[in-house]
């Protein structure tokens, strides 16, 4: 979707640092049912993965990894309802590098999958596996899928801790047994922006830049936003994520960052429907029973809202205190009363509730409120507001 750029206040620093600046629209790919289930203690029913699909679908995502069936038969249910579901999206599944898990994804109707083999040699030591055993595993999958009418997209497990010249021989190994994609794969989340960028690259450059690279990162560092921007920077047309970053250890790319940070900072395209997200990150949270920081970017419940009293001074003036208007994410913007509040606070909470209190009282009101959200320890409520002023009015008439 084109974002509007009128409600964009980021100044101009970014234009002048980056241009040149491709402008390639990135494909998103999201692996919320698959990798995002990973999260220590998520369970979806196949009848959640429906429904965050529907969702996903909805919310303009391109591609959605819909699971791997040969870890349940919920899995491979779950694939079905989602194949049956009549989604605009592409739904892909996911393999290893093995023929009985490409067999499962045919007999479900899979007609696009990653197929996955670890590339690094800490991953094959693991395993007492060679790297030519390994290549030989990568062909056979893969040309198999192929024959059997299978997309394929390559996915070189660990491929950021691996040695370049085997990176380069597993990626032309995997496309010359027909793979039509392949994934860049930072698993353990090592790879800075710099390295994502340079690795992304030096595949697409070995694949003679006709074979779409994608960038599949992990957050342990806290660089996977930055990490898959950088990839794109590199030549990555697609970007693998998942809603609200859920995933093992310190989760996946969020997808939703990544596409905002795309689009608003960089100017790059995708065609996520971003005023979609928050409903979306809503529902993953409800359907995998996790939750996520209030200040999180993009989807966080605190980004538009203002406790400050320095800040609600300016609540009139958006582009002052915020880098983008609240509806590109779907957000409403709010005032907030506790300790931190300021009679600006005071002035706008008494609006919004449509309540009458004296203007040359307000700072009476302000103390009673900072009071009682220093000893809550919390905010205010409007409900705890509102029998405040009633108290205070109540002491007036008696006054």
């Amino acid at each position: 979707m084109t974002l509007d750029r009128s409600k964009l206040w980021t100044g101009d620093l970014n234009a002048k640092a980056l241009e040149p600046q491709p402008r390639v629209t990135v494909g998103l790919y999201d692996t919320t049912l698959r990798d995002g289930e990973q999260t220590v203690g998520v369970v979806f029913s196949p009848e959640d993965k429906l429904a965050i699909a529907r969702a996903l679908d909805a919310a303009g995502v391109d591609r959605i990894e819909a699971g791997f069936p040969r870890v349940s038969e919920d899995d491979a249910r779950a694939i079905s309802l989602i194949l049956d579901a009549g989604l605009e999206a592409e739904v892909w599944g996911f393999s290893r590098a093995v023929r009985a898990d490409v067999e499962a994804l045919v007999g479900l109707g899979v007609r696009a999958s990653v197929i996955e083999s670890p590339i690094s040699d800490g991953k094959l030591a693991a395993l007492g596996v060679s790297r030519e055993t390994m290549l030989e595993r990568i062909r056979a999958a893969i040309s198999f899928a192929v024959e059997e009418g299978v997309r394929v997209a390559f996915f070189g497990v660990d491929s950021t801790r691996a040695d370049l010249e085997f990176v380069r021989a597993a990626y032309e190994s995997a496309v010359e047994a027909g793979a039509a994609e392949v994934v860049v794969v930072d698993t353990l989340g090592i790879a800075t922006p710099e390295a994502a960028a340079f690795l992304v690259n030096d595949v697409a450059e070995r694949l003679d830049y006709d074979v779409p690279v994608h960038w599949h990162g992990h957050d342990d560092f806290g660089l996977a936003t930055a990490a898959a921007v950088a990839a794109v920077q590199g030549g990555a047309t697609w970007v693998h994520g998942t809603v609200n970053g859920m995933g093992e250890r310190a989760g996946n790319a969020d997808l939703v960052e990544v596409a905002l940070a795309l689009e608003a900072l960089y100017e790059i395209p995708t065609r996520l429907r971003l005023e979609q997200v928050r409903e979306l990150a809503r529902l993953v949270q409800e359907r995998s029973g996790t939750v996520h920081a209030p200040w999180k970017a993009a989807t966080g419940d605190n980004l538009f809202t203002r406790e400050s009293g320095a800040v609600a001074s300016q609540f009139h003036d958006p582009p002052a205190i915020e880098p983008y208007a609240s509806e590109v994410v779907g957000a409403t913007r709010g005032i907030v009363l506790g300790k931190k509040s300021g009679l600006d606070s005071i002035r706008i909470k008494l609006e919004e509730l449509s309540l009458v209190f004296p203007p040359e009282r307000h700072g009476e009101l302000l103390d009673a409120v900072k009071r009682a959200g220093t000893e809550k320890r919390r905010l205010v409520s409007d409900g705890e507001f509102r029998r405040l002023v009633n108290r205070k009015r109540g002491r007036s008439s008696i006054d």
